[in-house]
C-alpha cells in the first residue's frame, strides 16, 4: 500500500505541479496504460476513466501534509492546484522511486489540457476494440465534448508518441 502512495508522490514530484483533478485522474490512468506501475482500479466515469482509489489516496498525502491541494475559484467552478510539500520531498528522498521513462511521460503528459487527456484515456479505455468502434463509443459517450475526427487522430498519434517514450528501445 505504502508503494502505491510513494508512487503518487513520485508522479507528483516529477510533474512539478498538476491543475486539476480531472488531469491528475488522466494521467495516471495514461501512465497505468502504459504498463508504469500503478495498480489503481479505473471505471469509466463521467469524464472517462476515474479511479475512486487515486482520489482516496490523494486526500490520504494530503492530509499527512505530503502533497498540496490548492482549491482556486475559476469563473463558476472550482478548480485544484496539486503539488508535493517539503515534507512530502523529504519522505519521498528515503525511497527508491525512479520508474526509467515515467518522469518523462508526466512532464509531457501534463504539458497537455485536461479535455485532450480526456480524449485519450477514453482512447486507451477502449483500447480492445477496432479504432472505427473506439471512434463510435467516442461520439457516443463523449458526444457533448464534440470531439472531431482529426482530434481523435491526434489522440491516436499522441498514444503512439507516449508509447516511444515509455519503451524506446521497442
Amino acid at each position: 500500500m505504502l508503494n502505491d502512495h510513494v508512487r503518487l508522490m513520485g508522479a507528483l514530484a516529477a510533474s512539478g505541479e498538476i491543475i486539476g483533478r480531472k488531469k491528475l485522474q488522466k494521467m495516471i490512468y495514461i501512465s497505468k496504460k502504459l504498463d508504469f506501475p500503478f495498480q489503481e482500479r479505473f471505471q469509466f466515469h463521467f469524464y472517462g476513466p476515474y479511479s475512486e482509489e487515486l482520489t482516496l489516496r490523494v486526500e490520504e498525502l494530503t492530509n499527512l501534509g505530503f502533497i498540496e491541494e490548492v482549491k482556486e475559484k475559476k469563473g463558476g467552478y472550482f478548480q485544484y492546484r496539486y503539488t508535493i510539500t517539503d515534507s512530502g520531498k523529504e519522505f519521498l528522498s528515503m525511497y527508491e522511486t525512479k520508474v526509467p521513462h515515467l518522469d518523462e511521460c508526466l512532464v509531457n503528459m501534463n504539458e497537455q489540457n485536461s479535455r485532450f487527456l480526456e480524449l485519450v484515456s477514453t482512447v486507451l479505455y477502449f483500447d480492445n476494440l477496432p479504432q472505427q468502434e473506439v471512434i463510435e463509443k467516442i461520439q457516443t459517450v463523449k458526444a457533448k465534448q464534440k470531439y472531431s475526427a482529426a482530434e481523435i487522430d491526434e489522440a491516436y498519434k499522441y498514444i503512439e508518441s507516449l508509447k516511444k517514450i515509455a519503451k524506446p528501445q521497442e
